[in-house]
């Protein structure tokens, strides 16, 4: 007799399907809260507002950040990396620092050291290449990370007597409970955060949300890479304005053209969603069709491959059915283990775990584990 209430301001494709055929109910709440109204939404074109050499924010959100300080109101730099840059390149000989136990580029984390975000594997930047034995003067860090853009925002200050506090979020720092409140009170006048921003914090003077890279999530081997990407920036840009003051989102992107883009300019969720539905729906991709992922994995490559070769050579012979692979998972090496991926796609007719159940039923190969994901939410 308990009611369930699934609670989102951006609801999944999956949750609306199930609105749409009558498993779920739906609520809705058509305004903000109180006297918040929605923050207006502007695309800042990368092509044509290019930043200057060395820098990741173009000159006109620079100009934003500074009207936005004058009027006593705070400013959010979101960008969704972790670490300095995620990658170091030799500019000699073009060799990439890679994970010794992932498929993985190394990140620069404090211009000191690399670090792997999937197994913890650190290490210092060496003196020279380890390909060509070029100085460390060769080694670049390519691309923005949070810290890099902390920095970025702290050098456009220096020398200034009355510069802005910043604060950095990101998982990597311990953040005490008395930022959070010195970020409420408005005592800081600058953050630049990952993701850990994007939902949940009220803060009332907190007026212009800049996405420093909005395109970094639309693609990818995710089906759902569009309607995350809306989700994530949309609740991003619910911390502006959330109190008297009014907000704005300045959405940095280099496709402004992207029908993710233009929904959020338009606050058109629906539209967007229509046209992912009608895109999986034409794939018999999941919530229209059913998805399952099989995973192999094991030390020896070889044996790990074999392994799912012979499994899809085994795989039950039914038209609703699809086996697509084996073939290296997208993080084809994870803490030493090699994998391999073997995806099922299947109409909704079919009882696809009882035949995925026969159909590995008593299949056991040494060196190799086997794991099961029915309708996988992430696929990496």
């Amino acid at each position: 007799q308990i009611p369930i209430l699934l609670v989102s301001a951006t609801p999944s494709l999956e949750a609306m399907e199930n609105v749409r055929d009558g498993k779920y109910r739906v609520v809705k709440l058509p305004e903000r809260f109180g006297a918040a109204g929605l923050p207006t939404v502007r695309l800042v074109d990368m092509r044509i507002n290019t930043p200057e050499r060395g820098s990741f924010i173009a000159p006109s959100v620079k100009a934003a950040m500074l009207e936005t300080l004058a009027r006593g109101e705070q400013v959010l730099f979101f960008m969704n990396r972790r670490g300095y840059a995620p990658l170091l390149l030799c500019r000699t000989c073009g060799h990439r620092f890679q994970c010794a136990h992932c498929s993985a580029w190394l990140v620069v984390h404090g211009r000191s050291r690399l670090e792997c975000h999937h197994c913890g594997h650190k290490e210092a930047i060496p003196n020279a290449c380890p390909s060509c034995n070029a100085d460390a003067d060769k080694l670049a860090p390519c691309g923005p990370g949070v810290e890099r853009i902390a920095q970025e925002v702290n050098d456009y200050f220096v020398g200034d007597e009355k510069a802005p506090t910043l604060a950095v979020l990101s998982s990597d720092e311990a953040i005490a409970a008395d930022t959070w409140a010195s970020i409420e009170a408005g005592e800081v006048d600058i953050l630049v955060g990952t993701q850990m921003v994007a939902k949940g914090h009220n803060f009332p003077r907190l007026t212009l949300v800049v996405v420093v890279d909005a395109d970094v999530g639309l693609d990818g081997a995710d089906l759902r890479a569009g309607e995350r990407s809306y989700q994530l920036l949309h609740q991003l840009g619910g911390r502006a304005g959330r109190g008297d003051l009014a907000g704005t989102v300045l959405v940095q992107t280099y496709c402004p053209e992207h029908p993710v883009m233009k929904a959020l300019v338009a606050y058109d969720r629906n539209r967007l969603m229509a046209l992912e539905a009608k895109e999986r729906k034409l794939g018999g991709w999941p919530p229209f069709g059913q998805l399952a992922a099989i995973l192999l994995d094991g030390v020896d490559e070889a044996k790990v491959r074999a392994a799912a070769q012979m499994l899809a050579r085994t795989a039950p012979l039914d038209a609703r059915m699809k086996v697509l692979g084996p073939a290296p998972a997208p993080l084809s090496k994870l803490r030493g283990q090699y994998r391999y991926r073997i995806l099922i796609k299947a109409d909704k007719t079919i009882g696809l775990q009882a035949t995925l159940r026969q159909w590995l039923k008593d299949k056991k190969f040494s060196g190799v584990r086997i794991k099961v994901d029915v309708n996988p939410y992430y696929f990496m």
